[in-house]
């Protein structure tokens, strides 16, 4: 299993930004995923999840309305797309796979002006 994210950055607050998540070693398509982040010091908390198509999502109250997960099966792709960001928002962003039990190595959003 591999995972491998990109596109955190620092970003100011109100702005958006899109992360997404390459996957390979495992049929991208018959799985679950999940984007988690962590705060210094905390646990890995569920931002949002998706399922096999991409029909169900689930959220986090803290970012529904704001982030949205999407994903591209002929891609072996997952997304998150994330607007209105706060500083609360800050932290590393870690694409999952529950069934497999795979992490890829995060990326770090910042939320700062």
């Amino acid at each position: 299993v591999q995972l491998v994210e990109s596109g955190g950055g620092l970003v100011q607050p109100g702005g958006s930004l899109r992360l997404s998540c390459a996957a390979s070693g495992f049929k991208f398509s018959v799985y679950h995923m999940a984007w988690y982040r962590q705060f210094p010091g905390k646990e890995r908390e569920l931002v949002a999840g998706i399922s096999l198509t991409g029909s169900s999502t689930n959220y986090a109250d803290s970012v529904k309305g704001r982030f949205t997960i999407s994903r591209d099966n002929a891609k072996n792709t997952m997304y998150l797309q994330m607007n209105s960001l706060k500083p609360d928002d800050t932290a590393v962003y870690y694409c999952y796979v529950p069934t497999l039990a795979g992490w890829g190595q995060g990326t770090q959003v910042t939320v700062s002006s």
